[in-house]
């Protein structure tokens, strides 16, 4: 058998039988928003609709893709064909709506979504200060907040306490939703059975933990985003903190997984507890175990392999700029905010200043 190397293919020659085989490393695709910040495009083809600043991203129960579209008040649905809706907000900034249509709502810059097992749609609007909910038949309701900013309500009624620009929310799997309350510099849980609220992390206070140490009444600097792994285990980001942690439930402690603390964009390919992160605001677990970041203001996407306790870049070159599709390593972001990962390991990012949502299709 001969073999030879042609570029992008491996070509095997057995007798007169010739046999190639595409090699297809990652790509970057952009599957909604024309890189123009504009509200249009429903109902055709996603990625010749325009968007304005994609944050949070979730799969919904359906295998959609929903974003959040904060220029624009509104969340967006891009189905398996590729095409575009709107399944919540009018278009117009406010707060209204509620006990009616989702889509003829008023929104204020809805930060991040995420369904539940039943396929309620939740999400954050940060400049509200409040939690709402759209059911399965569109209704649109609010779960934790009063519209006004503050601290206040712990022990009580979630629609009766008030948040300080909170930015992201995440669902345990037992019955609670996780709000992270950024301008309280706490993590605050709601039951939603009894919709009692309580400060699950943080006193008001900012400080970047120590690793082991108690997060009962801790110190957090800026807990920006939240998600719950397989084993039910909390992954917290701090975006003035620039790190990363784990929160063991049964211990109650810290355990210290990314960033020394400081602000930079160092340490790819190398231990990830030793590199420093700039701003990180999104956080997705991925079915193996990885942990990606949106680390916007170093404009790229990074990954903290399960597998070991490295850290690598895998969207971005670091600096601010936009695209082209292709290599995920020259694909230029523009301060990205969401994340997340559907069941196969698809990377999709809200690409929020290019006005662009993509999909690393992992090979």
């Amino acid at each position: 058998m001969n073999r030879l190397l042609v570029i992008g293919r491996w070509s095997l020659v057995i007798g007169s039988l010739a046999l190639s085989i595409e090699l297809r490393a990652d790509e970057v695709v952009t599957i909604a928003g024309t890189g123009k910040k504009e509200y249009s495009g429903d109902g055709g083809l996603a990625r010749k609709a325009g968007a304005g600043e994609p944050y949070g991203l979730t799969i919904g129960p359906d295998g959609s893709l929903y974003f959040c579209d904060i220029a624009f008040h509104v969340i967006r649905r891009v189905d398996k064909m590729g095409r575009i809706s709107t399944v919540a907000g009018s278009g117009k900034k406010g707060y209204a709506g509620d006990g009616g249509p989702a889509t003829q709502a008023l929104l204020n810059e809805p930060y991040e979504i995420k369904f539940d097992a039943d396929g309620t749609m939740y999400f954050v609007e940060m400049v509200n200060n409040l939690v709402r909910k759209v059911d399965k038949t569109g209704v649109i309701s609010t779960v934790a907040g009063t519209g006004k900013a503050g601290f206040s309500g712990d022990g009580g009624a979630a629609r009766e306490a008030t948040f300080n620009k909170p930015h992201s929310i995440a669902l345990d799997g037992k019955g609670a939703l996780f709000i992270c309350d950024i301008g309280n510099h706490r993590v605050r849980r709601v039951d939603l059975k009894s919709s009692v609220v309580t400060t699950f992390t943080g006193n008001g206070e900012k400080s970047v933990p120590k690793d082991g140490s108690s997060f009962v009444n801790a110190a957090v600097s800026g807990p920006r985003a939240i998600d719950f792994t397989s084993t039910g285990e909390a992954i917290l980001a701090l975006r003035e903190g620039n790190s990363v942690y784990r929160l063991d439930l049964a211990k109650q402690q810290f355990a210290h997984l990314a960033g020394t603390g400081k602000q930079g964009y160092t340490g790819d390919g190398g231990p990830a507890r030793s590199a420093t992160l700039s701003g990180p605001k999104g956080v997705a677990i991925a079915p193996n175990g990885d942990i990606f970041l949106a680390d916007t203001e170093s404009h790229t996407v990074r990954v903290l392999r399960h597998a070991s306790p490295m850290i690598v870049t895998v969207v971005g070159d670091g600096k601010k700029h936009d695209g082209p599709d292709g290599d995920p390593k020259s694909c230029g972001l523009a301060r990205p905010h969401g994340v997340c990962v559907d069941s196969v390991g698809n990377v999709f990012i809200g690409d929020s200043e290019n006005y662009r949502v993509r999909k690393l299709t992992v090979r």
